[in-house]
């Protein structure tokens, strides 16, 4: 019995988390599943934080910001002197990598109407600002009916989540990485989309599009340097298939544009005014992703949704050289952390690596100068409090205040004016800065032209030159 309340029956299946069992709520008379994230550590007491709480925390926390069908309900989180475990619905049925294990690859039909339930929760997810970051068949759960329940939010993260910064760690799957989370850059929406198509190559072809087995630094370097796989049968799928497994990433279509194209099923691809947009996908309209600059990201409103921005500009992969030198570190790197949850998908944990300098990735010349005092939390402070005050009335002078690759990525004068130009006040509610790393979190209330509020959580990465701050990059 596991808090009094839920009653344990038999092991159901098993992951890279933990094992997950089924269980009788008897306060409910309900059956749901319960999946056990790890034991207390050695004279902890019941309550105290490991790494695996805290994750399984950040799962709870963003699967209940999702009310939507085709995702899996966690309903509590519980504690006990044995372990950690969280409590979730139970769905019969089997993962989309069980099946087409036992079936083979399936119809474009099928696949389709199973992949199609999946894009719409990821639409979703990416509309609350989540990044579920390990799309692949065996976090897809298949119920006898056809209905697709996607889970396993235990690594996903919010756009404003600070510990992407503070931890430096990306996960995911090898098989299903795209390319700019394989060559270390942090994974976004549009990582979902690539991972996404990678399942539908999966399901067509019977086989995951890149084969890992032993040979995972092989496997990433081809993810990173290599076209991308293409079926010769995937019908009227391919457009598909090549928009949203596209190595850039601003090239492939949104979730929302992969929701519709399979909703509206071989129709799609033929229909004439679609014709120019599905067959040329690197230039779909701009994708549904936030705005790569200080501004709300996965914000709290008070009324509707946060104001519209500027497409988000993704950094490009980076020289061969160095993307070889990356792969091959986070293959020794992550061969010694697989935690493997299928046989041929094995998570990985590994260091995110350095951006190049003046691509608004905070990895240039951070160190003060001889002459000038060290950076310090009040003074990263101060600079955001200006910064936030005077953006409403004058965004012309605090672009000057972002680094010159962070003003490219922010869309320029003219996308960053743009924003700035939808919010009526930006009032700093609370920070923390961390001299250090130059990182800062913080609290802000927006005041919208038409009088409306929003509240987000913020997390930049400056940098000090010659005494003074500049914005480099958003987390």
């Amino acid at each position: 019995m596991i808090a009094g309340r839920y009653e344990l029956s038999h092991e159901i299946g098993r992951g890279g988390m933990g094992a997950v069992w089924l269980a009788q709520d008897r306060v409910l008379g309900r059956e749901v599943a319960v999946k056990r994230i790890g034991m207390m550590p050695g004279g902890a007491a019941p309550g105290g934080t490991t790494p695996d709480l805290e994750r399984a925390e950040r799962e709870a926390r963003l699967a209940a910001r999702l009310n939507h069908p085709h995702v899996v309900h966690v309903f509590d989180l519980v504690v006990d002197d044995e372990g950690q475990w969280l409590v979730m619905e139970y769905v019969e049925g089997r993962t989309l990598a069980a099946t087409i294990r036992e079936e083979g690859a399936l119809s474009h039909g099928r696949a389709a109407e199973l992949i199609g339930q999946v894009a719409s929760a990821l639409a979703a997810a990416h509309a609350e600002g989540i990044v579920h970051r390990d799309v692949k068949p065996s976090n897809i759960l298949v119920g006898p009916d056809g209905e697709v329940k996607l889970s396993d939010f235990g690594i996903a993260r919010a756009e404003a989540d600070p510990s992407l910064t503070q931890t430096g760690l990306v996960t995911g799957s090898p098989a299903y990485l795209s390319p700019e989370v394989a060559s270390g850059h942090m994974a976004t929406s549009a990582s979902d989309v690539w991972s996404l198509g990678a399942t539908l190559h999966h399901a067509l072809s019977g086989r995951p599009p890149y084969e890992v087995g032993e040979n995972l630094m092989g496997a990433l370097f081809k993810i990173v340097h290599e076209d991308p796989p293409r079926l010769a049968d995937a019908g009227w799928l391919a457009p598909l298939l090549a928009a949203t497994m596209t190595k850039d990433p601003e090239q492939r279509w949104s979730m929302e544009q992969v929701r519709d194209f399979l909703l509206a099923g071989p129709t799609a691809a033929s229909a004439p005014q679609d014709s120019t947009q599905v067959l040329a996908p690197a230039a779909p309209p701009p994708p549904a992703t936030p705005v790569s600059t200080p501004v709300p990201s996965g914000s709290t409103a008070t009324s509707s949704t946060a104001p519209a921005a500027p497409a988000r500009r993704r950094r490009l992969l980076g020289p061969l050289l160095a993307a070889a030198a990356v792969v091959a570190l986070l293959g020794v790197i992550a061969w010694l952390a697989l935690t493997g949850d299928d046989g041929t998908t094995p998570t990985i944990d590994r260091p995110r690596a350095s951006d190049s300098a003046g691509t608004g990735g905070g990895g240039g010349d951070q160190s003060p100068s001889p002459s000038a005092e060290p950076a310090t939390a009040e003074g990263m402070e101060s600079f955001i409090g200006t910064y936030l005050s005077t953006a409403p009335s004058s965004p012309e002078s605090t672009f000057e205040m972002l680094t010159p690759g962070f003003q490219q990525a922010s869309g320029g004068l003219d996308g960053y004016t743009g924003y700035w130009s939808t919010i009526s006040s930006a009032t700093l509610v609370d920070a923390k800065a961390d001299p250090e790393t130059l990182v800062i979190q913080y609290d802000v209330d927006y005041v919208r032209q038409d009088g409306s509020q929003v509240s987000d959580n913020v997390t930049l990465q400056l940098e000090y030159r010659d005494g003074e701050y500049l914005i480099a990059d958003e987390a």
